[in-house]
């Protein structure tokens, strides 16, 4: 990390450092008090058929901050990350640059950080098992970002399609007073957990609605385009559904296909983040009711997690926020 011309340079390192989540959690809802940024996504797909993704994404906050990110995802890497990219924070005063970090480390926080938000309105308080669906980069973080906003978490459960992976975050995965361990059947992990926490590439739902038990949370998180599902339709029915925002819910597969078959309808979005946040929309109404968070992202997210990375490196924004 370098500050060259007023220019703040924030290697992966760098904001992990200065992102921890509690205080990121925080600084999103905070910021979700206020009206949302003008923002956009334009997804492109890999010309040669590939499994790829490119995305562009822009956020305007009026009068503070402009943010944009160039972000790569390419499931099959091996060798490099499968996600790669930049995000850079410009001055909404006079267009300066006045951020660039990696894209990736800022991905994984702003997406973790946004379904801890998520479980930290609608989970039960008394959650105890979080299972989390997938093995790939994100899961540690959502496994960090979810315990610490729910800390009667007592065990994690990972499961993964390729169990070896699964069991290697398990064993180099550590949170103090937490048990974490791998497992082979999902059915089985989906109907003990309090908390189910979906971080794949899945375009064949994963997790089964008819086996969730009242009261249990889940955070759907992977899917960002409509060929991508990891929950099946009776999940959605069986829930309270709620969306971090309504822009873009035509990249959620899950959403798509609840709606197209009738398990859900238009009115049966519960509300949003901004609307969580704000008491416009109450949260879980009971013990028993399940609740769904599908978390979309979008640059505005991007833009609050620069922001606050701005401040926690010791650089005040245009306001306070």
């Amino acid at each position: 990390m370098h500050d060259q011309s007023m220019v703040l340079f924030a290697d992966a390192d760098a904001v992990h450092a200065h992102l921890p989540y509690p205080e990121l959690v925080e600084a999103l809802r905070r910021a979700h008090l206020k009206a949302s940024p003008e923002f956009a996504a334009v997804v492109a797909a890999d010309p040669t058929g590939a499994p790829n993704s490119f995305l562009a994404l822009t956020a305007w906050q009026p009068n503070d901050m402009i943010a944009a990110k160039l972000v790569s995802v390419f499931p099959g890497n091996r060798a490099q990350p499968s996600v790669q990219g930049l995000v850079v924070l410009f001055d909404g005063g006079d267009g300066s640059v006045r951020l660039v970090a990696d894209g990736a480390a800022m991905t994984f926080r702003k997406t973790a950080a946004d379904s801890a938000l998520g479980a930290a309105l609608l989970s039960r308080e008394d959650a105890e098992v979080l299972l989390v669906v997938g093995a790939g980069g994100l899961a540690p973080h959502v496994i960090a970002a979810h315990t610490s906003v729910r800390p009667s978490l007592r065990t994690v459960l990972l499961w993964n399609r390729t169990p070896a992976r699964a069991a290697a975050l398990a064993t180099r995965t550590a949170v103090p007073g937490v048990h974490i361990e791998a497992v082979s059947e999902l059915d089985e992990a989906v109907a003990r957990a309090d908390i189910v926490s979906c971080v794949t590439m899945s375009t064949e739902p994963l997790v089964r609605g008819e086996l969730l038990r009242p009261g249990t949370h889940l955070d759907l998180v992977g899917s960002f385009t409509p060929a991508m599902r990891e929950a099946d339709d009776e999940a959605l029915r069986r829930a309270a559904v709620f969306v971090d925002t309504r822009n873009g819910l035509e990249r959620s597969g899950e959403i798509q296909h609840a709606l197209a078959t009738g398990a859900l309808s238009p009115a049966d979005l519960r509300g949003d983040l901004f609307e969580l946040c704000t008491g416009q929309v109450p949260g879980r109404t009971g013990a028993e009711e399940i609740t769904v968070y599908k978390n979309l992202g979008g640059a505005h997210l991007d833009l609050y997690t620069a922001r606050h990375l701005l401040k926690s490196l010791g650089v005040a924004p245009t306001t306070d926020g």
